[in-house]
Parts: C-alpha cells; structure tokens; sequence
C-alpha cells in the first residue's frame, strides 16, 4: 500500500468547456491532458457531463499503464463575475475517475476568489439601452 504511486488531477471546469490535466505530486511534469474538444464534435457538447466521462475513462486508461493507484482531484471553477459554482463536468468527472477504480484522496475547490470585487462592465455612464 504504501508503494503506490499517486498522482494530481486538475479539473477546470466552466459551462463552455471542461479541461483535465494530470500531473504528477509536485505539479511540475504533465503526465496526461484532455479537454472538450478533444472528446466532442459539436462546440455545444464540449461542457457536457458525459463529455466529461469520456475524457476521464481515457484519463485513467492512461494513469493505469503507468501503475498509479490514486489521484488526488484539485477543481477549478470559471474566473470573475461568473457563478462561482463548478460546471457538471467537475462531478461527473470524478464519479468516473471512482469508477474506473482509480483510488480519490482529497477534493479540494481552488476557484480563484477576488478579495474585492471584479469591475461590471459598461463603463462610467453605465449600459446604454
């Protein structure tokens, strides 16, 4: 057990688009990566749940040849004065990563938070209507 190797999934997940990177426990070398695109033919599918599961079944395929047993899973939620709430291409990629038997340490959120706040658009004057 205490041989295993563990790795670091990185989910950015936005309602556009979903993009997994895996590196390994430093951060610093990129063992796997895969996004929307690469999945989905059509823009709209891109963020889709199932999109999601494709790209981390193929994630773990990967992970499985270099005999890595665990990840742990980092979320990432879009920037600014968007919902701070990951897209459900975030949950349903770690459900996969489970069920491909992959083993989960931690899940933790590291959406960026503005300790002010982001300037609206529109200008001085406000949006002119």
């Amino acid at each position: 057990m205490a041989d295993d190797k563990w790795a670091i999934a990185h989910i950015f997940s936005s309602f556009n688009n979903t993009i997994i990177t895996i590196t390994d426990m430093t951060g610093a070398e990129t063992i796997a990566r895969a996004s929307g695109g690469m999945i989905a033919k059509a823009d709209r599918d891109e963020s889709s749940p199932y999109t999601a599961m494709q790209m981390a079944t193929q994630l773990a395929d990967k992970l499985k040849e270099r005999e890595i047993k665990g990840i742990h899973v980092k979320v990432k939620a879009s920037p600014g004065r968007k919902a701070r709430t990951t897209a459900p291409g975030a949950q349903a990629a770690i459900r996969a990563f489970s069920r491909a038997g992959l083993r989960i340490g931690k899940i933790e959120d590291v959406s960026p938070i503005a300790h002010n706040t982001v300037k609206r658009p529109g200008g001085r004057r406000g949006r002119r209507v």
